[in-house]
Parts: structure tokens; C-alpha cells; sequence
């Protein structure tokens, strides 16, 4: 691999013309193509096997045209003090908000008058809710919908009333690109103070963010042939931005050392390409491996969200082996700066830099940091024995929203489970009398714990089948109302023997809550999985079990450990007032895959670059220890400069109204902050300087049976040498 690369790469450096004017026509097709294409549906959000969708499907089944994945929403009126909702002059106004929201908007489905449907406290009568049902998704609301809704309870408003908005219809498409012109800006930043060069700095960042361009585009123009959703580019954005520095910057780097130590620029590229490509393809193929595997979750928002995500992966593969030589043609030496540059011209020897010196310091005293590096994270993920999963719902919104506002006033109102209604369905297909059995069924269930109320049945034109809905007596993140689900599907078999009806119980509440246990099902095999896959991939670059062995097991230590922070913040509080959570409760259901995923590849990112320097350093006749040394002077800046950048993109999520978005942020920049600085810059480095030569053991019948694919460039090396010892052979001799 190394060969064929190093001829790639020299390639890349002569005919870089064609090979920039290749991407860029790549760059403009993708473009034409998003722009183009028919706009991308929402996908409807689905959890194939659990108890939740199975209702849904029968819903779809048994009453067409429902409307089952359409946005809804619940405007909340609360009369001025004293007043009722009730009273004639409150009773007109509500008339005309009605009125107002049926004829806002051409995808409303339907607007319940909240006299006819009960929707009054009954307490004292002071709030009232209509509730409003579109035709479609959340995401496929137009503005002009979403401002009609808003914009109903103006005069509500101005005659003393207190209107709140909740439900999913005013769930905008997430805003996309502030927290990346945030990372990009650093990025720039880090990476002149880490090259001192101008043109060093703005190679990675270019062809990051072409990569990106031609990923996010290809994913827009096929959206709406694959189904990919509206959501389907935010992993890949995120992750494609972060693997394109990384592979750039590490090509980049290795092209200035080969430059520093006297070579030609085509010969430098091929060179750099054949050394620090090999382990930029090896780890573009553990995060490909990341991302794919979310596939065993079983979940298609998610498998789909991943497989984009790897496809942009590989295109930032494909740019750091093709595009970064090309452009360090038209760079050529200007990649060092004038310092730097004038060193190599009067021949000054390598300085010894922080990295080289930290590495000594580990060296001489291994345990002690491996011990205070281990023993610290093993505090920090402490709180993940704690972690409570779930997702979130209006309650989680901060309180200055519309959203949280009118949670709180439902609760007052109507108690705090009727924001969280349970929807069982009854299937009485197989009953000789369904409405008999629907009866028996609604009674069982009103006399269960925790039932506040059970609404009249709602049955389907054949009869066959009847949809109740159950208000809890609690909020619907609580253990009450999860205890409650429970219990209802515990006695559905009871039920279907007294009375030959079915009961599925489904909503967003059991939804949320299916979906909590499938991703909580599915976190162990997915670890499994990737760890595992990674593992082989690992014992094939570095030739080695101890080795991939340590880098699993320093990974698996970083993630419990950002579980952990992420656990004490916003499950626990604590310093929730710094980074401005205001409300605590579960962790997003979907976080600790998500942060496996995107952190896995980073980490292999940076353990295949450093230890393969380090792996280099000791084929070529170094000792252990001075391996490591060897490996931190050429990697540990970059390597730091690299995890600096993805913490500050990271980091500018932490900043978002949107705790899901802050969380995120939060859990992904603590991951990436411990595992390069602590296990990456002191667990491995103690670990190998521990280990000493077993950390490079093998038996010689896997040695036999691995492929050798000469990562570290030793027969490239080996065969350069040969020819440029025959080249200086006079001749004749």
C-alpha cells in the first residue's frame, strides 16, 4: 500500500492541474445536482419491533388517513385573573382564535374547538387548549404555517390573555452551519499558530470544507430517490468536517517534515502520501466501521444517518490522497514557513519540542501517570453508573420558550400527565363483540395506579377497532408513568383472554419510552461491534495484540468518562448554571451511540497517526522508549492541534437554546478533551513505555497469516534506498 500510494501521490504532485480541475468539477456537479433535485420528504420516524410502532402500523391499518405522522400542536389559553374561559366575552375570543387557525393555513388537517371537545380545566375554568392537527411532518411545515400559528393570539394576548403554543409543529429544521463557521474560524487560528504558515494553515481547512460540499451536496441530491430525510446530513456535516482537517493536517505535516529533511517537493509528497496516507486510509476505515455499524441498532433514521456519513468519510479519504499532494504541488515549499524554511536551508538540526520532552517525562515515570491518568477518569465516570436515558419532551424546553410555557400551564390546568397521553389501541378484530370487550377493556385499565383519566373510545368505520386515550396521573418523564405502561402491557394478556381484544399501548410517551430501551438494548453490541471490527483492523497496522488491545480499552475508558460529565451536568446539575441548563432530567436516548460513533473515529484518528510515528521510529532500529520519544517530536502537536480544533467546534454547540444541541456539544468536546490529552498523550505512551518490546509482540503464526500492509512505508523506504544507492553506482563498476 505504501508504494502504490507514494506513486500516487507523486502522480497527484505533477498533474495537479488536472487532478484540482477534477475535484472542482466534482464540487460544481454535486452542487447542480443539489440544487437540482426534488426537495427531500421527512422521513417518519419509525422503531421497527417495539410494541409502540406496531400500534402505530395498525393505526395506519385500521384508520386511513389519520394523519398518524403529522405535526400537531396545542394552543393553551389561560383567562386574565378572575376570569373564565367560559365567560361570553373569553368565549369569543377563543371563538375567533378557532376560526383565525382554520383558515391560517392550507396543511392544517383539523381544529377541535375546545368547548366541543371538553378542553376546559374543570377546577375553575380558567385555561383552555385547541388542539391543531397538519398533514404534515413537523419538518415539512412551511413558514407562512408556522407564523400563522404563532400570530393567532395576538388579539387573545392584547385583551389580557395568556397564550402558549406547545406540541412538535413549531420544531424548526435545526440551524446548520453557525457552530461550524465557529470550529472553521478557530480552526484557522490553531492551525497558523501550529505550522506558521499561511498556506500550511489553509490546505486542511479547504479541503475540509470540499469535502463536506461534495458529501452534504451528494446527500441532498439523492434524499428524496433514498429517503434519506431531512435529517440524514447532520452527522455527516459534523463528522466529515472533523476527519477532513485530521487526514489534511496529518498529510500536511508529514510533507513538511519530509521537506525538513532535505527532500525534493514531488518526492516529499510521495513520501508523505505513502507514510501518513497509509494510516489516514486505515483510519478513514475504522470510522467508516463507526458509522455503518449504527446499523445494528435497528433503526432506519439512524442506519441512514450513518451510511451518509461514512460515504462523506470516504470522500475526505479520497480528497487527503488526491486533492492535498495536488495542491502541495502549487504550494511547494511555501507550506513552511520563512523560518522554517531558512533552517532547512542552513541545515539546522531538529529542535527538541514540548511533545518530545513530555514524552520523556512519561518515559521515566510511566506508572505514576498512567496511574493518575486512569484513576482520574475512572472519577469523572463515576456519575455514568447513573445514567438515565429518555427523550426529551416540552418540559425539557428551556423556560423562556412558548413550548415550556404552555407545558406548565397544561399541567396546572389539567394535571402534569395530560402532556404526556398514553394511546392504547385496541385491536377487537377477533372479538364476537367489540364494542362489549373495548368497554371491559377502558374499565380494567381506569382502575390501574396512576390513571387520572380514561377518555371515550374512538372506533374505526368497520368497528373492528377502537383507539382510548389514558391520561396519566404523572408527568411523563417520571417512573409513575413509566410504571404504567408497564403495567398495561402486563395485563394485555389477561385482557385478550377475558375478551379476545388485543391492547397495544403507543403515543409519544411509549414511544419515547421504546425507543429509550431499544437504544439502551443496542449500546453493548454496538460497542461490541465496533470496538471489535476496529481491533482487527488495529492488530493489522501496528502488527500487534497489546497495542490495539490498550487502544480499545483507553477509548472505552474516554467514553464512560464523558458519559460520566455529561451525567453530573445535566442529569445531576451540577455546574448546570455555567454553560446555562436550565432544566435537568434524562439523558437523549440517542447521545452515548452518537458520541461512540463520532468520538471512536477521532480517537483511531489520532491513535493510528501517533503510534504508527512511534511504530515507524522503532522498525528503523529505535529502542522502545526512543520510539515513543520519536513518535510525540513528529505527532503530538499535530495530534493536539487536530483534537484543539474539534473541541472548539464541538464547544460552539454548548453556546445553543436547545439543550439537546447543548448536550451534545458538551458530551462530544469532554470525549474528544480526554481522549487525546489524557489516554492518547499519557495512558499510551505510559502503557508502551511500560510494556518496552512486548507492546510489539506477535506469534509468528498470526505474523504469518496477517496480510502485511507495511503502514509505517519500510519496504517503500527499503526500495527508495536501493534505487538511490544505484543511482550514485558508477557505471561500469
Amino acid at each position: 500500500m505504501a508504494t502504490f500510494l507514494y506513486r500516487l501521490g507523486r502522480f497527484a504532485f505533477r498533474r495537479r492541474g488536472l487532478v484540482a480541475l477534477i475535484w472542482v468539477a466534482l464540487v460544481a456537479l454535486a452542487g447542480f445536482g443539489a440544487a437540482t433535485a426534488a426537495p427531500a420528504a421527512s422521513s417518519s420516524f419509525s422503531i421497527p419491533g417495539t410494541e409502540a410502532q406496531k400500534a402505530f402500523d395498525l393505526l395506519d391499518q385500521r384508520f386511513p388517513g389519520g394523519n398518524a405522522d403529522g405535526a400537531t400542536a396545542r394552543v393553551v389559553l389561560k383567562a386574565p385573573a378572575g376570569q373564565k374561559v367560559t365567560d361570553p366575552a373569553a368565549r369569543a375570543q377563543v371563538d375567533k382564535i378557532v376560526a383565525d387557525l382554520k383558515g391560517g393555513s392550507d396543511q392544517i388537517a383539523a381544529v377541535v374547538d375546545p368547548y366541543a371537545a371538553h378542553a376546559v380545566s374543570k377546577d375553575d375554568e380558567s385555561t383552555a387548549y385547541v388542539s391543531v392537527t397538519y398533514k404534515v411532518s413537523g419538518m415539512e411545515l412551511t413558514d407562512e404555517s408556522r407564523e400563522a400559528l404563532t400570530g393567532v393570539g395576538k388579539a387573545a394576548q392584547d385583551a389580557g390573555f395568556t397564550v402558549e403554543i406547545g406540541g412538535n409543529a413549531l420544531q424548526a429544521m435545526p440551524e446548520q452551519g453557525v457552530g461550524e463557521l465557529i470550529g472553521v474560524a478557530i480552526a484557522a487560528l490553531v492551525l497558523m499558530i501550529t505550522f506558521g504558515s499561511l498556506v500550511a494553515a489553509g490546505l486542511p481547512l479547504l479541503t475540509a470544507i470540499m469535502g463536506v460540499a461534495v458529501g452534504i451536496s451528494s446527500i441532498t441530491a439523492l434524499a428524496n430517490v433514498l429517503d434519506l430525510g431531512t435529517t440524514t446530513s447532520t452527522l455527516a456535516m459534523m463528522i466529515g468536517l472533523a476527519v477532513g482537517i485530521d487526514y489534511a493536517l496529518f498529510i500536511v505535516s508529514r510533507y513538511r517534515t519530509e521537506l525538513a529533511q532535505g527532500r525534493e517537493p514531488e518526492d516529499a509528497a510521495g513520501r508523505a502520501l505513502g507514510t501518513a496516507g497509509s494510516a489516514v486510509v486505515f483510519a478513514g476505515l475504522t470510522v467508516v466501521i463507526a458509522l455503518v455499524g449504527l446499523a445494528v441498532v435497528n433503526i432506519p433514521m439512524l442506519t441512514k444517518m450513518g451510511a451518509a456519513a461514512a460515504g462523506t468519510v470516504v470522500i475526505a479519504v479520497l480528497i487527503a490522497l488526491t486533492l492535498i499532494p495536488a495542491l502541495l504541488g502549487f504550494a511547494g515549499r511555501k507550506v513552511m514557513g520563512r523560518k522554517a524554511r531558512a533552517a532547512v536551508a542552513e541545515g539546522a538540526e531538529e529542535k527538541e519540542n514540548g511533545g518530545s520532552r513530555w514524552a520523556r517525562f512519561v518515559v521515566r515515570r510511566p506508572l505514576l501517570v498512567l496511574l493518575v491518568a486512569v484513576f482520574g477518569l475512572g472519577a469523572l465516570a463515576i456519575p455514568a453508573a447513573s445514567l438515565q436515558m429518555g427523550l426529551p419532551d416540552d418540559g425539557s424546553q428551556p423556560t423562556s420558550t412558548t413550548q415550556r410555557k404552555a407545558y406548565d400551564l397544561l399541567s396546572e390546568g389539567f394535571g402534569p400527565g395530560f402532556n404526556g397521553p398514553l394511546l392504547l389501541v385496541v385491536d377487537a378484530a377477533g372479538s364476537t363483540d367489540p364494542k362489549s370487550a373495548v368497554d371491559k377493556v377502558s374499565q380494567r385499565i381506569g382502575a390501574l395506579p396512576d390513571v387520572k383519566t380514561v377518555a371515550p373510545a374512538t372506533f374505526n368505520k368497520a368497528n373492528d377497532t377502537a383507539m382510548i386515550t389514558v391520561i396519566p396521573a404523572s408527568k411523563p418523564s417520571s417512573v409513575e408513568t413509566e410504571n404504567l405502561v408497564h403495567a398495561i402491557r402486563d395485563l394485555a394478556p389477561e385482557l385478550k383472554g377475558a375478551t379476545g381484544a388485543s391492547v397495544l399501548v403507543t403515543g409519544s410517551t411509549a414511544m419515547n419510552m421504546d425507543f429509550s430501551q431499544k437504544m439502551n438494548d443496542a449500546l453493548l453490541p454496538y460497542l461490541a461491534l465496533v470496538v471489535g471490527l476496529a481491533f482487527l483492523l488495529l492488530m493489522l497496522v501496528f502488527r500487534s495484540i497489546l497495542v490495539p488491545l490498550k487502544a480499545a480499552l483507553g477509548f472505552l475508558l474516554s467514553v464512560v468518562a464523558a458519559l460520566g460529565a455529561v451525567v453530573a451536568v445535566f442529569q445531576w446539575g451540577w455546574l448546570a448554571g455555567i454553560i446555562g441548563v436550565e432544566q435537568t432530567g434524562p439523558i437523549m436516548s440517542m447521545m452515548p451511540i452518537f458520541m461512540i460513533g463520532v468520538v471512536f473515529g477521532l480517537a483511531m484518528d489520532y491513535e493510528v497517526f501517533l503510534v504508527t510515528r512511534m511504530r515507524e521510529a522503532y522498525i528503523h532500529g529505535e529502542t522502545p522508549q526512543q520510539a515513543i520519544v520519536t513518535g510525540f517530536r513528529h505527532g503530538a502537536r499535530v495530534v493536539a492541534a487536530a483534537a484543539v480544533i474539534m473541541i472548539a467546534v464541538f464547544s460552539g454547540f454548548i453556546g445553543s437554546s436547545e439543550s439537546m444541541v447543548k448536550m451534545i456539544g458538551f458530551g462530544l468536546a469532554a470525549a474528544v478533551l480526554f481522549d487525546a490529552f489524557i489516554v492518547r498523550m499519557a495512558i499510551v505512551p505510559a502503557v508502551l513505555a511500560l510494556l518496552g518490546r512486548s507492546a510489539w509482540w506477535l506469534p509468528r503464526w498470526l505474523d504469518r497469516v496477517l496480510p502485511n500492509v507495511d503502514v509505517e512505508g519500510e519496504r517503500l523506504q527499503q526500495r527508495l534506498a536501493a534505487e538511490a544507492d544505484a543511482a550514485r553506482e558508477p557505471v561500469g563498476v
